[in-house]
């Protein structure tokens, strides 16, 4: 079997590595113990974890044993990585309830089956740690200055950094030294972005425990121009059903840009690269088969096979002409409700004033007819049949039901 370190290479995956020959031999001589953490900041995880996710499947599929850490400790005072705010605090109820979720999701990625992987919580000894003891036991092993100049840090000086976010660092670094006293973890994994933080991890767990660990770090999902991928008019693209339809999942993996097709065949699909490659030289309108297979890919493994092959069919039958999809993402709307109104509620748009500038831009279809008035009411014949057909731009479609 090929060493994982070059799977994740050419797929794509590797960014970072604290010394990847070392960690290359690690992996061919042993199944090695890695973790990935996961801060419960919503009940669901998104588009953004899923890369990860698909990292820790491929090294668990390669004989390695992944630790899903979900931040029921790290939680408390949340990661400033990659803010200009405070992140909102949440209640120990909220980080409970949304630990919970994650853990159900993180089991349709990874098996967890005869210890194959753990689900840990790391509430289970954060939350029990004595101040001093914690200064004395890790503080002493970390500089003020070297902190300041980690790059999760950065974007904050604006704003200013609390006291509470400074310690982020060293939980999630006394974390490291914890899973490996525990349970011999040698790796710590993560997005490109927790490369400071998964650093100090590493340096903390050499020092006290006397022992080679490592750390890496994939890339973080973003699209052609830099940007971060997977956000949506109503904000993320959840990884739960009930926040991110699978027809609203689908549709977006089906209408990114040409240009990220590779990366997200290679990175989120579990295709062989040669299949990988053969799809993403396509070129021009023949790119539109690529595009087909990566949304019912992604959206096979986020929801499974029968809602893929539904989102595929209910897609097949709107762009072939068919007036009705019934696994579009639904939205209640009643005759002389002003549209804007019907718009925002049912999060087709973030804001009102988003709603203006569409219909303005004619960026708004009704049953294939443009809609040019922003204070337009919802007709009883357009809901003819107790549904409508609403199009946002040229591609996202959405089902208005009475």
């Amino acid at each position: 079997m090929a060493n994982v370190i070059d799977i994740l290479k050419e797929r794509g995956f590797l960014a970072q590595c604290t010394n990847e020959e070392e960690l290359r031999g690690l992996f061919d001589k042993e199944s090695v113990t890695f973790y990935i953490g996961f801060d419960p900041t919503a009940d669901s995880l998104h588009a953004g974890h899923f890369i990860a996710l698909m990292a820790m499947a491929h090294m668990q599929r390669a004989g390695h044993r992944p630790i899903c850490l979900v931040g029921g400790g790290t939680g408390t005072v949340g990661d400033p990585t990659g803010r200009t705010d405070m992140r909102k605090m949440l209640t120990d109820a909220d980080i409970e309830h949304n630990c919970e979720c994650f853990k159900k999701q993180i089991a349709r990625f990874i098996d967890f089956s005869d210890g194959r992987a753990l689900m840990v919580n790391n509430g289970d000894w954060l939350r029990k740690l004595n101040y001093i003891e914690l200064l004395r036991e890790v503080g002493a092993h970390f500089t003020v200055n070297r902190m300041l100049a980690a790059e999760c840090y950065k974007q904050r000086w604006e704003k200013g950094l609390t006291f509470l976010e400074f310690n982020y660092m060293i939980m999630q670094a006394y974390d490291f030294l914890e899973l490996n006293r525990r349970y011999g973890c040698k790796l710590q994994m993560g997005g490109d972005d927790q490369w400071s933080n998964i650093i100090a991890g590493v340096e903390l767990t050499r020092r006290k425990a006397g022992v080679p660990v490592y750390g890496m770090t994939n890339r973080l999902l973003t699209k052609s121009d830099g940007k971060k991928m997977g956000k949506t008019a109503g904000g993320a693209l959840w990884l739960d059903a009930e926040k991110t339809s699978p027809y609203e999942f689908y549709q977006y993996w089906r209408n990114i840009d040409d240009a990220d097709v590779g990366k997200c065949l290679a990175l989120l699909t579990f295709l062989p690269m040669e299949e990988v490659h053969r799809l993403s030289a396509l070129k021009d309108a023949a790119i539109n088969e690529a595009k087909t297979v990566l949304a019912y890919e992604i959206t096979k493994i986020v929801h499974g096979d029968q809602e893929a092959e539904k989102a595929k069919q209910a897609a097949a039958a709107l762009f072939g002409g068919g007036s009705k999809a019934e696994d579009m993402p639904t939205v209640k709307a009643a005759a002389g409700t002003k549209l804007l109104d019907v718009l925002f509620a049912g999060k087709i748009v973030a804001s009102k004033s988003e709603a203006r500038r569409l219909i303005q831009q004619n960026g708004i279809a009704l049953n294939d007819a443009k809609v040019t008035d922003v204070d337009y009411l919802v007709k009883e014949e357009d809901l003819a049949g107790g549904e409508a057909i609403l199009r946002k731009g040229k591609k996202k479609y959405f089902r208005l039901v009475k």
